[in-house]
């Protein structure tokens, strides 16, 4: 039996009676409706990232909310804050992203032009984290490369080499620093041992709440 996106799925080979597959379902009954439970509130999540890319549209950066400014003539993306964000838009007082695209700008124009300055900032934003904990865990960081890998968060490389997948930039500076602290762990230890994570702890005490965080955040679509 599985629990997908769509339901319950079971599948059994058609000698087994009726009568055997719900004594399997009662006996599951608790692990069932939990599993169905857990998809549910994914899909709430998932649902409640979608992005609409037009003006106005929210996007998170770095735990936060960039709210997107369609303002033509500007030359490069510009990053305003607070009160001093020039939204134009009614009861808007947060940080804003002014691009220099026109209001008739296709969504997709508008989803690459912001998401392409968040890469580039994303670089920016890791590399400072790498250092920061490479001289904590006296490590050598011999590369840093983005990633846009759809299982894996980072990786490591006995030479030194550093993964990280740039997407991370939408969520908190907790979670972006423990993927990195993660990573640069593996330095020292390429495996999942205590030892391992006793390394982690060293530079990030509270690791385990912030793991916990990163299992359930959701891609911004």
């Amino acid at each position: 039996m599985v629990v997908g996106v769509e339901g319950l799925t079971v599948r059994a080979p058609r000698w087994v009676a009726w009568a055997d597959i719900e004594t399997a379902l009662r006996a599951k009954e608790r692990w069932i409706c939990k599993k169905l439970g857990e998809q549910r509130e994914r899909a709430h999540r998932q649902q409640a990232a979608r992005i609409d890319w037009c003006e106005g549209a929210s996007v998170p950066f770095l735990g936060e909310s960039l709210v997107v400014v369609l303002e033509p003539g500007l030359k490069a993306p510009i990053l305003r804050d607070g009160h001093a964000a020039q939204t134009g838009l009614p009861g808007v007082a947060q940080r804003a992203l002014h691009v220099g695209l026109p209001q008739e700008a296709p969504p997709e124009k508008i989803r690459d032009t912001v998401l392409a300055w968040m890469r580039h900032h994303a670089r920016a934003h890791f590399s400072a984290r790498v250092q920061h904990y490479a001289e904590q865990l006296q490590v050598r960081v011999t590369r840093i490369t983005l990633s846009s890998a759809r299982t894996r968060w980072g990786s490591a490389s006995a030479d030194g080499s550093i993964r990280l997948h740039w997407r991370l930039v939408h969520f908190s500076p907790a979670i972006i620093d423990y993927v990195v602290a993660h990573e640069l762990a593996h330095l020292h230890e390429m495996n999942h041992s205590p030892r391992f994570w006793s390394v982690v702890r060293s530079v990030m005490p509270d690791y385990e709440g912030v793991r916990e965080q990163l299992r359930h955040v959701v891609m911004p679509e």
